[in-house]
């Protein structure tokens, strides 16, 4: 069994949550033994974290700690890596330059899986640095695939959600506003979102008729594959 290496704390609940999904999914599959798996928890400052998600700024600040922490990992030895943070892939070519080892990418993994179920429109619940980076956009496209967003107030809205997220003080108000996001989403003829934040995996509504895919989820399920593989 292989080991990956976990880019986490970006926000530190998902990293758990992440790391928890990736134990028992190995479970169902292998259940010799539990999958080695490290973790750097980035050691990042709380107002670089903070102008990100409600400004979309800063990003750039982020970049050192992303490569330290790959470099890390690869000397601790995992043989690939993933990082649950949907935002920071804006930087995954730098990330996988930095090592000598495979970097698994949120974004790529969603892509091929809406692919593979004929999906052609889709709505993204995401940061506001995903959005204007068009991160999934330009993957979407590449496999035919439009993509739906809010609208802007909405969109303020959804950094302030995911800021309550990562610092732990979300509350079942914070799930009734998303919940409400997305149903405004399928007032336009939508019937499949993507939570393209892995921190709105905290707050997953169940919404009739539509289908709603957690970024986190996907990526675990890629994880899991590749450490078995």
């Amino acid at each position: 069994m292989k080991t990956v290496g976990i880019i986490g704390g970006l926000g530190p609940e998902t990293t758990s949550e992440f790391y928890l999904e990736i134990i028992f999914s190995c479970y169902q599959k292998n259940k010799k033994s539990r999958p080695p798996i490290l973790i750097w928890n980035v050691p990042l400052e709380y107002k670089i974290e903070e102008d990100l998600i409600m400004k979309a700024s800063g990003e750039e600040e982020y970049l050192p700690y992303l490569k330290e922490a790959a470099k890390r990992l690869e000397s601790g030895g995992s043989d690939f890596l993933v990082m649950p943070c949907n935002s920071l892939h804006i930087f995954i070519e730098e990330i996988r330059k930095s090592v000598n080892i495979p970097v698994l990418s949120i974004v790529e993994e969603t892509a091929s899986l809406l692919k593979s179920k004929n999906i052609n429109e889709v709505g993204i619940i995401a940061t506001l640095l995903t959005i204007k980076n068009k991160l999934y956009e330009t993957y979407l496209i590449i496999n035919q695939i439009k993509q739906i967003t809010p609208i802007e107030s909405e969109q303020q809205e959804i950094g302030k959600l995911i800021n309550n997220l990562v610092l732990n003080r979300y509350d079942d108000i914070d799930r009734k506003k998303l919940t409400n996001i997305i149903e405004n989403l399928t007032k336009k003829g939508l019937s499949t979102v993507i939570l393209a934040c892995t921190d709105l995996q905290l707050l997953i509504p169940k919404i009739e008729g539509v289908q709603i895919y957690d970024t986190m989820k996907i990526l675990a399920d890629a994880t899991v594959n590749k450490l078995l593989d």
